[in-house]
């Protein structure tokens, strides 16, 4: 890990720590209610000084009459609100727009349904289990885990010897094939300001996204090889590291060597790509805008993905859960 990372994640951290102290008035609100917690840069502990904030709140109880009351609901989306002001973070997204509460079933009751992420229940759902870290509520926050780990995990108790996390892996799949690679075919026929924002938003979710995926299932699949097996508490551990961090932990167990190589590139490339997109979003567009100078790209780096395939590879073998992951 270089020393881009570690400043990073040290910063995000205290951004965080920060924002918890503004929050006392929704921590009590929330308190065995509900929950809220971040997703995005901030989360996976890598956030620049333009970066925004991505936060869910799910509550408790059941969709006509959930534990966190509409009224008190408002008043923590306000307090989220004024702290994420106060400590200088870009406004919410589409005007607050994807500022909304959850029912925990209504993560888990929609797995596998047609309906899934109609009200963005899969994004909320998978984000909650690759890249995300408590802000309110953090006894709820661990019972939301525990619920969306037992969904996915329902046929273990009759195969806690060989069971492949195969329900949750095409999910993440799902995630990054609908979400990323198919992104920039919407962006035909629109506005040059437009087009041009979302062009920067494809290339920073491309590199991004593809490792909060890739990163939890290599770590899935370095399980499974190693054990045979994948239990619900080896991904409660998953869920604690950031993907840069599962990278680290592959490299760490000393389990891997043949991928060894594959991941430290795959790290120092990532840092790059932080620092190619650690400028306001402003001054990126603008730049696209007037003709990018000599230097400046915004191509997805191909080796990046040659390299999660090496470490894929690496790792999984003949092994038939990476079969399953190709096949």
């Amino acid at each position: 890990m270089g020393q881009l990372l570690i400043e990073r994640r040290s910063q995000a951290a205290d951004r965080i720590q920060k924002l918890q102290a503004e929050l006392k008035g929704a921590e009590a609100l929330c308190d065995g209610k509900a929950c809220a917690y971040i997703t995005g840069s901030v989360a996976r502990g890598e956030a620049s000084a333009h970066s925004d904030l991505d936060i869910f709140i799910v509550s408790k109880g059941t969709v006509p009459d959930p534990n966190l009351s509409r009224l008190d609901e408002i008043l923590v989306k306000a307090d989220l609100i004024q702290a994420s002001k106060k400590q200088g973070f870009p406004p919410f997204s589409g005007d607050g727009e994807y500022l909304t509460r959850h029912i925990i079933a209504e993560l888990t009751d929609a797995l596998g349904q047609p309906h899934d992420d109609v009200n963005n229940t899969f994004t909320a759902r998978l984000l909650l289990l690759l890249e995300s870290k408590p802000l309110l509520g953090k006894r709820s926050y661990d019972q939301v885990i525990s619920d969306v780990i037992s969904a996915y995990w329902k046929d273990y108790p009759d195969h806690k010897d060989d069971f492949q996390p195969a329900f949750l892996a095409n999910d993440i799949l799902r995630m990054w094939r609908t979400f990323c690679v198919n992104y920039e075919a919407r962006t035909q026929s629109i506005p040059p300001l437009k087009k041009a924002k979302r062009k920067l938003k494809n290339y920073k979710l491309k590199h991004s996204r593809l490792l909060t995926c890739y990163s939890a299932l290599l770590y899935l699949l370095a399980v499974f090889v190693e054990r045979g097996t994948v239990r619900p508490e080896d991904i409660k551990e998953m869920v604690s590291y950031t993907p840069t961090e599962r990278l680290e932990w592959l490299l760490k167990s000393g389990r891997w060597p043949a991928a060894h190589s594959a991941l430290s590139e795959l790290i120092d490339r990532y840092e790059d790509f932080l620092r190619s997109t650690d400028f306001a979003e402003e001054d990126i567009v603008n730049k696209l805008l007037e003709g990018a100078p000599s230097g400046f790209s915004l191509k997805f780096d191909d080796r990046f993905g040659d390299l999660v395939r090496d470490a894929m590879e690496s790792i999984g073998g003949k092994n038939r859960f990476y079969r399953m992951l190709l096949v």
